[in-house]
């Protein structure tokens, strides 16, 4: 069984308040791999960036002082033209989750991971590390095209450190 993983495709971080050109250029991309993932009858996990009204007094917050996907607003909402029916979705208070490597772990006969998602340099490079680390005989896959950082600088640098620690680009 192969496995699609889509990181914080949330509006806050495609259109909204850390919204880029590019993050909205993925969102068809990523629509198209959840198309694909649920035809072959393969499941797909959505990762959800949670923070709570008092983001800017965390350590996250003070390095990055702009509110963005506070639980219950539609900043924090995955968008709309994805397809998240059947899907699992996990909250996550920061970058990578160990919630998400736990629940993949616990996934039997998984032949690969594929991930997509928002941003590469970020919360994508994370997951995928921690989720290499947990499964470390599992492949994982990240399609490029499928994913946006926050700048096109960070997104080459991010998918070039992903490619040195065996995550296979595409």
């Amino acid at each position: 069984m192969k496995l699609l993983v889509v990181i914080d495709m949330q509006n806050d971080f495609i259109d909204a308040a850390l919204g880029t050109k590019e993050a909205v250029a993925i969102v068809p991309n990523v629509q198209k791999k959840i198309s694909e993932y649920k035809a072959n009858k393969n499941p797909i996990v959505f990762t959800r960036d949670t923070h709570q009204k008092d983001y800017l007094k965390t350590l996250e917050g003070k390095n990055l002082p702009v509110e963005h996907c506070i639980q219950g607003t539609n900043g924090w909402q995955i968008s709309s033209q994805l397809d998240t029916s059947a899907s699992k979705i996990i909250d996550k208070p920061t970058f990578g989750s160990f919630a998400l490597a736990d629940y993949v772990s616990s996934l039997e006969n998984l032949e690969q991971i594929e991930i997509v998602g928002l941003c590469t340099d970020i919360c994508v490079i994370s997951n995928a590390l921690i989720l290499k680390a947990k499964l470390p005989e599992v492949p994982i896959v990240c399609d490029s095209s499928a994913c946006a950082g926050v700048t096109p600088q960070s997104h080459k640098n991010a998918l070039e450190a992903m490619k040195m620690c065996h995550i296979k680009i595409i």
